[in-house]
C-alpha cells in the first residue's frame, strides 16, 4: 500500500479501536505512526515539484492571518481595515491569493492577511489549502472570521488547522527526551499522571528512539505527547470575529451565543461587527493589540525631547535590550545605561540596566558611550 492508503487504514483502525487502560498503548502506536506517515507524505508531495505555498513577505510588527470559508467578508474586512485593496464581491472564492494590508493602530504596524477561504480537506490539499495554512503557521495571531449565521464553520475551520499542525490557545506540552547508550526508555512523570508509562514507550519507539531518559511535567494527553516528541507544531493564539451582525435580527441573539458556547467560545470575548458597514471595527483594533501583546514605548531623543508621534513597538515582557535590538545601529555596542518613566519605572528617570522589563506608554531615553 501506498503512504495514503496506510494513513487512511491506521485513521479507521483508531477510530474503531474502543479507548480504554487496556487499548491505550495500542492505540498511542497507532497515533504515533499515524504522525510519521502523516509527515512522510507531505515532505512528499512538497518535493513532487507542487505548489510550495504564498510566498507572502512580512512587513511590520506583527502578523493577523485571517481564515475563513469563502464569502465570509474578509476581503470587505480587510479593505475597511488596512490600505489593502482586495477584490470583494459575494460570490464564493474571490480572492485567490493571499493579500495582505497593513492596519496602523496605536503607533503599531500591524499585517493583516486576507487568505484564500478554507475549505474542508485544506490540509490534505484541497483547493491550494496546504499552501494557505503555509502562512497562517507563519502568523502571530489566527483570526476567525465567521458569518452570524453559519456559527459551525468553526468546526471545521479548527480542524484544518489542528491537521496542519497548528495548536490554538495552549502551550507547548513539556515532554523533554535526552537519548543515552543504554538501558531502554525510562519516563519520569508526575504521580498523578494519567497515561500509562507504557503508552510513552510506544510512542517514543514509533519515532525511533531505543533508549532515552524522557521527562513529563503537567498531565498531557496521547496526542499532546505526539505533539511533544514531534517538533513541527506551531502554538498561536487565535480570536473570533462574528460578521454580519448588521442582518441579525434580536430574536436570533440567544441561537447565535449558544452556538459560539457549544464551541467553547465565550460570546462576551466574541468580537461582533460588520465589515460591510464598518461597524464594530474600533473595538476589533483594541482587541487585535491586545491579544497580540503589543506595547508602545516612546523614545526620548537627545535634543528632539519625547517621540509620542511613532512610538517603538514591542512584545509585552519585552527588555530594554530587546528594545535596543529592534531600534539597531550602534545602540547596542555603545549602550550605558537608559532611563525610564512610566508604568515599569519606581520613579521618573529611573536608571536601568538592559534586563529591565518595560510597560506600555514608558518613556525610554538610552545614555549611550560616544
Amino acid at each position: 500500500m501506498g503512504l495514503e492508503e496506510d494513513i487512511e487504514a491506521l485513521e479507521e483502525e483508531i477510530a474503531s479501536t474502543p479507548y480504554n487502560k487496556s487499548t491505550e498503548a495500542h492505540i498511542g502506536r497507532l497515533k504515533a505512526k499515524l504522525a510519521e506517515k502523516k509527515e512522510k507524505l507531505e515532505t512528499q508531495q512538497s518535493g513532487s515539484g507542487g505548489p510550495g505555498g504564498y510566498a507572502v513577505e512580512q512587513h511590520g510588527d506583527a502578523t493577523v492571518a485571517l481564515v475563513g470559508f469563502p464569502s465570509v467578508g474578509k476581503s470587505t474586512l480587510v479593505n475597511a481595515l488596512t490600505n489593502a485593496d482586495s477584490e470583494v464581491g459575494s460570490y464564493e472564492f474571490t480572492t485567490l491569493d493571499v493579500n495582505p494590508g497593513m492596519l496602523k493602530y496605536k503607533g503599531a504596524n500591524i499585517q493583516i492577511l486576507d487568505v484564500p477561504g478554507l475549505i474542508e480537506g485544506a490540509a490534505g490539499g484541497a483547493g491550494g489549502g496546504r499552501e494557505v495554512l503555509s502562512v497562517v503557521r507563519s502568523a502571530d495571531l489566527v483570526v476567525f472570521v465567521l458569518s452570524a449565521f453559519e456559527i459551525q464553520q468553526y468546526d471545521r475551520l479548527a480542524e484544518e488547522l489542528y491537521n496542519n499542525k497548528i495548536r490554538l490557545d495552549t502551550e507547548p506540552p513539556s515532554v523533554r527526551i535526552t537519548r543515552k547508550g543504554m538501558g531502554g526508555i525510562d519516563v519520569n512523570a508526575p504521580k498523578n499522571f494519567g497515561l500509562d508509562h507504557d503508552t510513552i514507550r510506544e510512542v517514543l519507539r514509533e519515532r525511533g528512539f531505543v533508549n532515552a531518559d524522557v521527562a513529563i511535567r503537567g498531565d498531557p494527553d496521547v496526542d499532546e505527547i505526539i505533539d511533544g516528541v514531534m517538533d513541527n507544531r506551531v502554538y498561536l493564539p487565535s480570536m473570533v470575529v462574528v460578521n454580519k451582525v448588521d442582518l441579525v435580527d434580536p430574536s436570533y441573539l440567544d441561537t447565535m451565543e449558544e452556538n459560539l458556547r457549544e464551541r467553547d467560545v465565550d460570546p462576551e470575548e466574541a468580537i461582533y461587527i460588520s465589515a460591510k458597514e464598518e461597524k464594530g471595527l474600533d473595538g476589533l483594533k483594541d482587541t487585535l493589540f491586545e491579544r497580540l501583546d503589543l506595547i508602545r514605548v516612546y523614545m526620548d531623543k537627545p535634543g528632539r525631547g519625547v517621540d509620542y508621534e511613532e512610538p517603538l513597538v514591542i512584545r509585552r515582557g519585552a527588555t530594554v535590550d530587546d528594545a535596543l535590538h529592534k531600534l539597531g545601529g550602534s545602540l547596542d555596542e555603545r549602550f550605558r545605561f537608559a532611563r525610564v518613566t512610566g508604568p515599569s519605572a519606581k520613579h521618573d528617570e529611573q536608571q536601568v540596566g538592559r534586563d529591565h522589563v518595560l510597560e506600555d506608554e514608558d518613556i525610554l531615553r538610552v545614555v549611550a558611550r560616544r
